[in-house]
């Protein structure tokens, strides 16, 4: 029996109702956690500013803290009775969304590629360049993702070094043939991910490859009718890849960067300061589902949940193995209790290291996506609520020993060798050969 066939096997034997107890803890912490706000917060006139909160997110697992604190009824318990978490069809959407509001029909906050908040608030991915102030209140996960490959091409045997596609790359064009390379956002995760993987094997992403935008939910179709000889996205888009036999998983990229950081829960601005104590609340709770999607023994629950027609419409099949850590490239390799699955609370995954955005933003300004002369530090001074992180993990009873020291995770190591120091940012990006800024 396959590990894939021992999964499914476990979803079936197992009862979903086995969850609803596990949650007796989760719902005991907010309850605790209402005694921490001062005069009875959560009292009628004296809680949340408002009840309503539109959130947005995008069919990938590390969306799931959002799903799981609406599913699990965490939101309800810190008063916010009214939060809407609403499918975007790409990130695309989710910006011109945030930029409505909900007052405008949109969103006011989402699960979101990390860089987006900090571009917006530049305002170099906004109609006319207005900036759209944004802040980013928790990191939703740490690993996740994957870079796959079109099975036409695994031959040529690219791993988590993507030399080997360099020849294959170069043979294509020379016979007329565009070479795509797709990504769920310019300046996103996924397309610095797609670079980083590229370069650091001596293809340049700007010359010998065509870096086209896809959103996520329509990689697998894309790649299945040939429109892309590689792409980069969350899961579980990569295992149901593998499941249909199109492409394989050149390498999860907790391969590039062990434990990297993803995406975001951002707000807008206006939002979070207008509404203090509704942030503070919402902040609670989607740390609390983190909590709960992070337990192992709640991992097949949470696929259940996700993968059901209201939220990605996938088989729980695709969703489960990876979270567990079972990882089947496509390609003969299969790996079993993977450290490099998605984490959503252990090792400080929720956390959002300022050092982290610093190489987020580094890596924009490697590939032009931001001006030489912005001040990072001050743009994540604005962006980053590291702050408020702190306040809500204290008050929902967060150990102390599961609370960062400091904003920085300091020096980075990266599988080639390269190394991303916070307090060296420029000398980080002198040292790289392949890169769009002089």
């Amino acid at each position: 029996m396959t590990a894939r066939d021992r999964t499914i096997t476990t979803i079936n034997r197992r009862s979903l109702l086995q969850g609803t107890a596990r949650l007796t803890g989760a719902a005991a912490t907010i309850a605790a956690l209402r005694t921490a706000f001062p005069s009875g917060a959560f009292a009628q006139g004296a809680g949340p500013e408002t009840t309503k909160a539109t959130l947005g997110f995008i069919a990938l697992t590390d969306s799931a803290p959002l799903i799981v604190a609406k599913e699990k009824g965490l939101f309800d318990q810190v008063g916010l009775s009214e939060v809407t978490v609403s499918k975007q069809a790409s990130w695309g959407t989710t910006r011109d969304n945030l930029v409505l509001g909900s007052a405008g029909g949109g969103i006011d906050g989402a699960h979101i590629l990390t860089p987006m908040p900090y571009l917006m608030t530049l305002g170099t991915i906004t109609a006319e360049n207005k900036p759209l102030p944004m802040q980013i209140l928790c990191r939703l996960n740490t690993n996740g993702q994957a870079i796959s490959v079109a099975k036409d091409l695994m031959p040529a045997g690219a791993t988590v070094d993507a030399k080997p596609l360099k020849a294959a790359f170069a043979d294509m064009k020379a016979k007329g043939q565009d070479v795509k390379c797709a990504v769920t956002f310019p300046g996103g995760t996924h397309d610095l991910w797609m670079r980083y993987w590229l370069a650091a094997g001596g293809i340049d992403p700007n010359k010998d490859v065509s870096t086209i935008v896809v959103p996520p939910p329509q990689m697998v179709a894309n790649m299945k009718v040939g429109n892309m000889q590689a792409f980069c996205v969350g899961e579980p888009w990569n295992d149901q890849l593998v499941h249909q036999g199109i492409g394989y998983s050149a390498c999860v990229t907790g391969e590039l960067w062990k434990d990297h950081p993803e995406k975001s829960l951002a707000l807008r601005a206006d939002w979070v300061d207008a509404n203090p104590k509704a942030a503070a609340a919402l902040l609670q709770a989607v740390l609390e589902a983190q909590r709960w999607a992070d337990k192992p023994e709640n991992k097949e629950e949470m696929a259940q949940i996700i993968g059901r027609r209201a939220w990605f419409n996938v088989p729980p099949t695709d969703i489960l193995p990876r979270s567990l850590g079972t990882i089947d490239y496509g390609d003969g390799r299969k790996v079993e209790n993977s450290p490099l699955l998605m984490k959503f609370w252990k090792d400080f995954a929720s956390y959002p290291f300022q050092s982290h955005e610093l190489w987020f933003l580094t890596e924009d300004r490697r590939w032009g996506y931001i001006a030489p002369d912005v001040d990072l530090k001050g743009l994540i001074a604005k962006v980053n609520r590291e702050d408020l992180w702190r306040q809500a993990a204290q008050a929902a009873g967060v150990p102390a020993e599961e609370i960062p020291a400091g904003t920085s995770r300091g020096k980075e190591t990266f599988f080639d060798g390269k190394v991303f120091d916070p307090d060296a940012p420029d000398a980080y990006l002198a040292s790289l050969a392949i890169k769009t800024v002089a």
